[in-house]
């Protein structure tokens, strides 16, 4: 069954913790999936969160320009997990102005309570794109965001950051 990723999120299990800095203990830094950390990791979430802007596609373009910026001192320092978390923060600038594009309001699903007799879980769906979810101006702040991250991603200098900590700190044995 569809359903938002939030409804089963137990923050237990969740592999990023707000207490450790992790400019210290990189070791300690998982990769994840997709966007996974960016709003807990320290010192990173301080550094690069105050940048992160996507309200009309200047102030995304500025924000992704910047957030990209910091991603190249990163690399260029060797902090692989800075370099990590800027590029998640350029991948978030992407989703979110996508979002905002496609559901003005911010929400995606809407809850659908269970019927009389039925299941008594409640189910999901996803609700209608907005007419201008390709033209908007979230859609314009969305490509500005995609732009960065795609040179983030393909970084021949991140990516063999990425595989070195992926093999000191993330071998499955």
């Amino acid at each position: 069954m569809n359903k938002p990723s939030y409804v089963d999120f137990e923050p237990k299990t969740y592999a990023w913790k707000a207490d450790i800095d992790y400019r210290k203990h990189p070791e300690l830094y998982r990769i994840g999936r997709g966007q996974q950390g960016v709003l807990t990791c320290q010192p990173y979430k301080g550094e690069i969160l105050p940048h992160w802007r996507f309200k009309t596609p200047e102030i995304a373009l500025q924000s992704a320009q910047k957030i990209y910026a910091m991603f190249l001192s990163y690399v260029k320092i060797g902090d692989f997990v800075g370099a990590d978390m800027a590029k998640k923060y350029l991948h978030m600038g992407y989703t979110r102005s996508r979002r905002y594009a496609n559901h003005t309001s911010g929400r995606k699903w809407a809850k659908i309570a269970p019927s009389r007799g039925g299941s008594a879980e409640a189910t999901w769906k996803v609700l209608p794109r907005e007419k201008d979810a390709f033209t908007s101006e979230k859609a314009k702040s969305a490509e500005n965001f995609y732009a960065f991250w795609k040179l983030a991603r393909e970084d021949s200098d991140y990516l063999r950051m990425r595989k070195e900590h992926k093999q000191l700190y993330e071998a499955t044995t």
